[in-house]
């Protein structure tokens, strides 16, 4: 299963201040236990969200909000893209993580839908054409 590990944002990380030497050492041979696990498939810091920009739909009207974002508590600092067996092992694996900010903060761990979970909603066509992106995108990658 795939699951999608969320780096929840704090004070400190919406104000742009970027982690230390030691915090980036210990992140870093983290990931490194990930991919040598073979774990690990993608993952990311954010910048702030004064840095972004949302986009709010409402039926064929598109409109842009500019960041920065009020709720701290609400937005990704980062995330991973984890392949793993069970949930109970993303959050083994997330126990051994170093806490990703100097301050206290909060992970979140989802699964990520798999074709399976769509049932006959995803008709054979539309399983071919995800098939063929997923290829592409292999591809593509070093």
């Amino acid at each position: 299963m795939r699951v999608m590990v969320l780096v929840k944002a704090t004070r400190d990380s919406e104000a742009g201040v970027l982690p230390g030497a030691q915090l980036l050492a210990e992140m870093g041979r983290y990931n490194e236990e990930l991919v040598q696990a073979g774990v690990l498939l993608a993952g990311d810091g954010l910048k702030p969200s004064s840095c972004g920009a949302r986009m709010r739909f409402s039926g064929a009207s598109r409109s842009v909000v500019d960041g920065p974002f009020a709720e701290t508590k609400e937005l990704v600092a980062g995330y991973w893209l984890w392949q793993v067996r069970s949930m109970d092992e993303a959050i083994e694996w997330l126990r051994r993580c170093p806490n990703p900010h100097p301050e206290d903060c909060e992970l979140e761990i989802r699964p990520v839908y798999e074709a399976a979970d769509f049932g006959a909603a995803l008709t054979p066509e539309e399983s071919e054409r995800e098939q063929r992106l997923r290829d592409t995108l292999a591809a593509r990658t070093p």
